[in-house]
């Protein structure tokens, strides 16, 4: 596995969200994550096997310290291809890179072999160095070009001392910010259903009447046919998750993924057993309504998402999570988050005019609301 630095920070700038003249809030976020790294050692150090989320949790802190660390070169105009460079020939990390450009490395694997732990005495001059790095707005360039290579230096031994791949850190840490801050772009977005009878499909546009009755309950009507059992919101102080099927049917028409609404349409893809036992079955089901219900506690918190633009990177990374093994984990954390925002805001209308119609248009990924005719 191969991972050129110079194509990472390409990329790394592409995600850039900063302004340009903006420094204090990438010297913010590189201290932060520096103290994640910290934060997921001392789990391990306390847990120890019990701890299973380890190698996957230093790695994201790992990239995105050094996301932060390539933005703070950039508005620098220091190069990191040669503090890499600099600080690889100047220290026994033993680091195997492959390179046409020996000023270009691309980080392969460690050549050390397992410690029994992690050495506190890396992390704790990782943390002296961050400190260091925070004072780097007073320094002069050459003050700072020998500041931010020790932290690259005491970065590399941190990164054996974890024993994982820089390139595999790297690699993660592009994925993450193109999913999360790359431009969405509809038109290359997985289709789950290509290749399946249109039986077994979405419908590509659906109109869903959801109705609220008296007895409080909500009843959905498709093609004038009632479907699914009327809902409740199932908790002591109501708060309008009776209609929290809309956001199945926001996964159905944004997503192409919904195992809950196959199942209410009766469009499940028996046609391939596999794809049926594996991703239509009972336990999608119950991964998607795990997950719907999770996210309604989270949305309750943020007024049902109301005038909000953006969705958290942590509830973004949570979701990715859940739905990791099946089918719509494909998808990018920007469709996700249209997906939760377009969701949610025919959600808060549905809720608050008792009803409504839920149009979905799974070619043009889109949900809308629509009042009820009366």
């Amino acid at each position: 596995m191969t991972y050129d630095i110079q194509d990472y920070c390409r990329e790394a700038q592409e995600t850039d969200r900063f302004g340009d003249d903006e420094v204090q809030p990438i010297l913010l976020g590189l201290f932060g994550e520096v103290g994640g790294i910290m934060a997921a050692v001392k789990k391990l150090q306390r847990e120890k096997k019990a701890y299973t989320g380890f190698r996957s949790s230093v790695i994201d802190e790992l990239g995105d310290a050094f996301w932060y660390f390539s933005a703070l070169a950039r508005r620098y105009k220091v190069s990191v291809p040669h503090m890499l460079h600099d600080a690889i020939n100047s220290n026994d990390t033993s680091i195997f890179l492959a390179t046409n450009d020996p000023l270009a490395p691309v980080a392969v694997t460690s050549q050390v072999g397992p410690s029994e732990g992690i050495c506190d005495q890396a992390l704790l001059k990782l943390g002296r160095v961050s400190a260091d790095m925070m004072r780097i707005q007073g320094m002069d360039q050459e003050e700072r070009t020998d500041t931010m290579t020790s932290f690259v230096r005491t970065y590399l031994v941190v990164l054996r001392e974890c024993r994982v791949s820089f390139a595999e850190v790297l690699s993660a840490n592009a994925l993450k910010t193109r999913s999360r801050f790359g431009k969405l772009d509809l038109t290359t977005q997985h289709d789950f259903d290509i290749g399946f009878p249109e039986y077994e499909q979405l419908p590509r546009q659906f109109s869903i009447e959801m109705r609220e009755r008296s007895n409080g309950k909500v009843y959905l009507r498709w093609n004038g046919v009632f479907i699914g059992d009327p809902l409740s919101d199932n908790i002591g102080e109501q708060d309008g998750f009776r209609y929290h099927d809309v956001i199945h049917f926001a996964h159905a028409a944004i997503l192409h993924w919904s195992p809950t609404m196959r199942g209410l349409l009766k469009r499940k893809r028996k046609s391939d057993q596999r794809i049926d036992e594996s991703q239509d079955g009972g336990r999608g089901v119950v991964v998607e309504e795990g997950l719907a219900a999770w996210l309604f506690s989270k949305a309750k918190e943020l007024d049902y998402f109301e005038d909000h633009n953006s969705v958290s990177l942590d509830i973004l990374k949570h979701i990715q999570d859940f739905v990791r093994g099946y089918e719509v984990d494909q998808c990018p954390m920007n469709l996700w988050e249209k997906c939760i925002l377009d969701g949610y805001s025919a959600f808060r209308q549905a809720y608050s005019n008792k009803g409504g119609v839920i149009v979905g248009d799974r070619d043009a990924r889109s949900l809308q609301y629509r009042p009820l005719d009366t």
